[in-house]
């Protein structure tokens, strides 16, 4: 008879183990335990993010439990891939590894969550059948996962494992694109399963991907007109609540590359893409689009516009209402949808902004300066051009976080300007967002931001954007649940998503987690003078004075002269306990409260 407080439950299990934990622990005591407490961290994250939940982390392990078998698989994936970015550039006797096995089998469940029985025992042999840094699955994940995962998988064979009567068939499993686990070679055996997604699930509406338009002109240098077309579709589709819309960011790395609409829409997540060319000729242009069902690789709406470039935006409109229409969005369900934009009727003023959009985004003091000049003659040529006005701001905000004094101002009141034409435009609230929050107006900040969602809510860099004001402004316990959502709209995001967490970390106190995740921060862009102050005051904190100077070393290579004053005037914090948090780590680090004199 069953105890009542037991019962049986069909679950996926996830066993993982740190190989050479002991090993690493001779080498270096506190870092192995910072490094494991760092990757229990990870497991956690996409354990919870694939809908599973950690149930045991005893010594060097981890043990976790979904409902769905999918759910586990992606998870393991998401975290061999999140560990091996962690692994960059560190030597490989220093490095942490895990090896995971995943099973789908019976399991008692006790009231508090615990689980026992041979699916257990199970998903922990084929943990020791794994290649560090690998996963092992069994047949029956395997059966459970076909057509909803994207991996390859190598037939193991059949395997006997310890205290279990019969043999267990194994399969090793890795990403499409990930690198062999480190002693894994290539198999006649291996197979693959290529549809749906490596490590996210499709969203519960239509999703979207939108391709960088191909440009057919002739002119290379008429790259930034099919880009800007794309972008501004982006934009477009971007403000209808009942779409998934990725980033920009995203869609754009596959710009000039050959790859098939299937493994585009499983590495984004979404279900459909949206593709087409450009050609421009004087003053008419030939724009084509196709909107891509990539679970069957149809076409589900193809269409060419013939027209004069003064027709652009209505090509534009047109394309994004084609689009609600091929997917069945209701109109009821949309709002700020491109009818709604107030739009240059100068076709050269539009040119240049996409010249200036382009230049901008070099994130240099050279590209800042074209970009500016390119925003001034949008600007003659049509006064009242918040597109242009607002792209002015940002220029100007670039040249504050360059040292330029007056220049935050300046952008305030470009920033200003911009709404006035046009308070429906997301560009506005992006530049106001910033320029708000560095001007200390924490809670005009915020409400510009939340603006810009309610105007745009597909805009991944509005969500990054909230939670980096949050932080500033005293709520960093809220960062990492908006981040996850950036990233899920942004799957290949920028570095500053993973710093965003990092800082978060380090106000709340946690700053060994904090400084894994601004190393892998800093992995992604070595240039970037945050992570490396950041990462100084947390070596701060902890007491590692080698490592905190190495930090101050890289800061000052970036930025010489940075001293406590620097800080001051751009950590614009709500809280004087943040600041005081952020300038007492910097100070045990070494920091000097004022530059030296030459």
């Amino acid at each position: 008879m069953q105890a009542p407080d037991l019962h049986s439950r069909l679950l996926a299990i996830l066993a993982a183990d740190a190989a050479g934990y002991s090993r690493l622990m001779s080498l270096d005591e506190r870092g192995t335990v910072a490094a494991l407490d760092a990757a229990r961290a990870i497991f956690r994250q996409h354990v919870a993010l694939h809908g599973g939940r950690v149930i045991d982390t005893a010594g060097d392990s981890v043990l976790a439990v979904f409902d769905s078998a999918a759910g586990a698989v992606t998870a393991a994936l998401a975290v061999q891939r999140h560990l091996a970015g962690l692994a960059t550039g560190l030597p490989e006797d220093r490095c942490m590894h895990f090896r995971i096995g995943v099973h789908l089998g019976d399991v008692i469940e006790k009231a508090d969550g615990t689980v026992y029985g041979d699916g257990v025992n199970i998903a922990a042999r084929l943990q020791g059948l794994a290649e560090p840094g690998g996963i092992t699955l069994s047949d029956s994940i395997l059966r459970a996962v076909k057509g909803k995962v994207a991996a390859s998988f190598e037939d193991q064979g059949e395997q006997t494992v310890k205290n279990i009567a019969d043999p267990v068939r194994a399969y090793r499993a890795r990403a499409p694109g990930d690198p062999p686990t480190l002693s894994a070679s290539p198999s006649a055996a291996e197979i693959s399963l290529t549809v749906g997604d490596i490590a996210l699930r499709l969203p519960d509406k239509p999703s979207i991907a939108v391709l960088p338009f191909t440009n057919m002109s002739g002119d290379l240098e008429q790259g930034y007109f099919a880009d800007g077309i794309s972008e501004d579709i982006i934009t477009e589709i971007s403000r209808i609540p009942a779409l998934f819309v990725i980033a920009r960011n995203s869609t754009f790395t596959y710009k000039g590359k050959a790859a098939k609409i299937q493994e585009i829409c499983r590495d984004l997540g979404v279900r459909y893409v949206l593709e087409g060319s450009v050609r421009k000729s004087g003053q008419r242009m030939r724009v084509t689009a196709q909107l891509i069902d990539g679970d069957t690789g149809g076409h589900i709406w193809a269409e060419r516009y013939d027209r004069e470039l003064a027709d652009i935006f209505a090509v534009q409109d047109d394309i994004t209402e084609q689009i609600v229409r091929a997917l069945e969005i209701r109109l009821a369900e949309t709002t700020g949808t491109a009818t709604s934009r107030l739009e240059t009727e100068n076709p050269e003023a539009y040119d240049w902004v996409l010249r200036g959009r382009e230049q901008y985004r070099l994130f240099t003091k050279e590209g800042n300066a074209a970009a500016r000049l390119h925003y001034d003659k949008a600007i003659e040529l049509d006064p009242a051009y918040a597109q242009a006005h607002a792209g002015l701001a940002l220029t100007f905000l670039h040249d504050w976080f360059s040292g330029s004094s007056g220049a935050l101002e300046r952008a305030f009141e470009v920033a200003q300007l911009a709404k006035s034409l046009d308070p429906r435009l997301p560009l506005v609230y992006e530049a106001l967002a910033s320029v708000l929050l560095f001007r200390r107006q924490h809670d005009e900040a915020l409400e510009a931001v939340r603006r810009w969602i309610e105007i745009e809510p597909n805009n991944a860099e509005a969500y990054a954007t909230l939670a980096g004001t949050l932080h500033f402004a005293g709520q960093p316990e809220r960062v990492a649940e908006l981040i996850e959502k950036a990233k899920r709209l942004n799957p290949f995001h920028p570095f500053y998503y993973t710093l965003y967490i990092g800082q978060a970390c380090f106000l709340m106190g946690r700053f060994k987690e904090a400084v894994q995740f601004i190393k892998r921060s800093i992995a992604h862009h070595p240039e970037s003078l945050p992570s490396h102050f950041f990462l100084a005051a947390c070596h701060g904190q902890l007491g590692e004075d080698a490592l905190a100077h190495e930090a101050l070393a890289e800061v000052w290579r970036i930025s010489p002269g940075f001293s406590m004053a620097s800080v001051r005037a751009i950590a614009a914090y709500r809280r004087a306990a943040d600041l005081d948090l952020l300038t007492e780590g910097l100070r045990k680090a070494g920091l000097p409260e004022e530059a030296p004199r030459a």
